[in-house]
Parts: structure tokens; sequence; C-alpha cells
């Protein structure tokens, strides 16, 4: 399967329906500023593009397979979560106190879209854990 994000129409919406500008403009997101989101965008299509993308017919044809000694992913994903992770996609819209990067969430929506688009399987492995972390993070914010 191939796999290209319209990173371009991604960008325009992030601007002209989620509104980034406003968002950066409150002051929420100290460390984020437009120049941020092109190679945020084209970095996360390369990694959906080049690694994703290419995995998505082993992850259908393979799948993961339950053995006595526990899951063992399909050929390629943990390889691929690996580099998700050192990416450091996994943390762009958590705080920066506990390693995240603090940017707006929309941002974040729209980089985990492409890995949506490029391999469905791949990215409901990090579901999760985002679930956990907007849990303890709910939790500590009472």
């Amino acid at each position: 399967m191939t796999y290209n994000a319209p990173v371009g129409q991604i960008a325009d919406t992030l601007y002209d329906v989620a509104k980034l500008d406003e968002l950066a403009a409150t002051g929420a997101f100290p460390n984020f500023d437009r120049d941020l989101v092109a190679p945020i965008l084209d970095e996360a299509n390369k990694l959906a593009r080049d690694v994703l993308a290419p995995l998505n017919a082993v992850g259908h044809k393979v799948g993961a397979k339950l053995t006595d000694t526990g899951v063992v992913a399909a050929p390629g994903f943990a390889e691929a979560y690996g580099r998700f992770c050192d990416g450091g996609w996994m943390g762009l819209a958590f705080p920066e106190e506990f390693g995240g990067q603090g940017l707006p969430k929309p941002l974040a929506l729209a980089v985990m879209e492409m890995m949506h688009g490029s391999n469905m399987a791949f990215s409901l492995c990090p579901l999760l854990t985002f679930g956990a972390i907007e849990a303890i993070l709910g939790a500590r914010l009472g």
C-alpha cells in the first residue's frame, strides 16, 4: 500500500477549522508557533509513508500472535513502534513536565490521522497509552 498525506490540506484545516493561530495566541502553548506546523506534518508524513504504510499488508496478513510466552506483534511493528516513540510522536500534546512536547491537541490529532490513514492496525497500538495518559492527567488536574 502506498500512502502520502495531503499535508497542505491538513495544515490549512488546522488553521481554518481548528484555529491554531487562536490557540497559540492564548499563551497556553509557549513553545508552539506557526513555523513548527509544516516540519511536524512533513516528518509525520514520512513516518506514515515510509515506515507504517509498507507494514500495512503484513499487519493484515500475519497479524499479532498469542504464544506461550506472550503476544508477538506482526513483523516490523516493534521496530516501527520504537521509531514512533523515539520520534516523540507519543507526547506531542502532553505536558513537557512529563516528557511531552506541550503542543496543541489538534496538531497531535492531525498526526495521528496520518498514522491511521497509513496503517490502522499500527495506529491502534498507542491508543491505550494515550487513554491512560489522559486519565492520569485528568485525575491530577482534578
